[in-house]
């Protein structure tokens, strides 16, 4: 779906999903708080660890961008190849995170979780409305 999007699109893509997911973090925030301390702790780590990794894939990709193009023809399955072990390594490092707090305190790891979830929402949320409104189907 991203792959029809044309580049200049893709910058204010990621902006429009960091503001959102701030003003909805926000209010994430505050409900967490009222719940627990700890859940509105986790909440903030959760979004800040969904920005860091998006920050870092777009970093990556824009790397991997400058070195293909001097290329006439880029293989997109050997880019692909060389990101992976890159973003699923991220991945995973989130993924023993939520899961570690879990373990160390419910209410954090259930904020940490809650976080990610939120940004997640907010980032497929976005990028479904520019792919509609490129598609011209808004």
């Amino acid at each position: 779906m991203l792959e029809d999007l044309s580049p200049q699109v893709l910058p204010r893509l990621m902006r429009r999903t960091i503001w959102s997911a701030l003003v909805v973090g926000t209010i994430g925030f505050v409900v967490a708080v009222m719940i627990s301390p700890l859940a509105g702790l986790g909440e903030v780590i959760g979004l800040v660890l969904s920005i860091l990794n998006l920050r870092q894939n777009d970093k990556q990709i824009a790397a991997m961008e400058m070195r293909t193009v001097g290329d006439d023809d880029p293989n997109v399955k050997v880019l692909r190849r060389q990101l992976r072990p890159k973003i699923v390594g991220r991945l995973t490092l989130l993924t023993l995170v939520a899961l570690g707090s879990l373990f160390l305190s419910v209410a954090l790891g259930l904020g940490i979780v809650a976080g990610l979830a939120l940004y997640n929402i907010v980032f497929v949320i976005n990028t479904f409305g520019v792919v509609m409104n490129q598609r011209g189907l808004n």
